[in-house]
C-alpha cells in the first residue's frame, strides 16, 4: 500500500476516491517509564523510553489505517497526517491518530 503525505502520486492518476481512513492508538505509560523519563529530564538528554513508545504507537496507528484502506480495496492513501494527544487523569496516556484519503490509481 502506497502511503504519502502529498495529495497526489507522481506519475499515477487517481481514478477514484474511496473516503477518509483513520488509524488510532491509545497507549498507556507506566510508572517505571515515567520514573526513568523523570531521571532523564533531571540530568538532561533524550528519553528513549518515551520515544520508543511513541514510535510503536505511530506504527500501530499507521498499520491500522492501511488495514482499513485495504478492506475497501484502495491502492494508496494520500494526504496522510498524524496527530498526537496526551490523555488521562495524570497525562499518563498518549493517543496517536493518523488519517488520509484512500484512493484507487490507474
Amino acid at each position: 500500500m502506497l502511503v504519502t503525505t502529498t495529495n497526489n502520486v507522481e506519475g499515477r492518476k487517481i481514478t477514484g476516491y474511496k473516503g477518509i481512513v483513520f488509524g488510532e492508538v491509545v497507549s498507556g505509560m507506566n510508572f517505571v517509564k515515567d520514573w526513568f523519563a523523570g531521571v532523564t529530564d533531571t540530568i538532561g538528554g533524550r528519553s528513549g523510553m518515551y520515544e520508543g513508545e511513541l514510535e510503536d504507537a505511530r506504527e500501530k496507528a499507521l498499520k491500522e489505517m492501511i488495514h482499513r484502506a485495504e478492506k475497501i480495496s484502495a491502492d494508496a492513501i494520500i494526504g496522510v497526517d498524524f496527530d498526537y494527544e496526551v490523555m488521562g487523569e495524570k497525562n499518563g496516556m498518549i493517543m496517536v491518530s493518523c488519517s488520509g484519503t484512500a484512493v484507487t490509481l490507474d
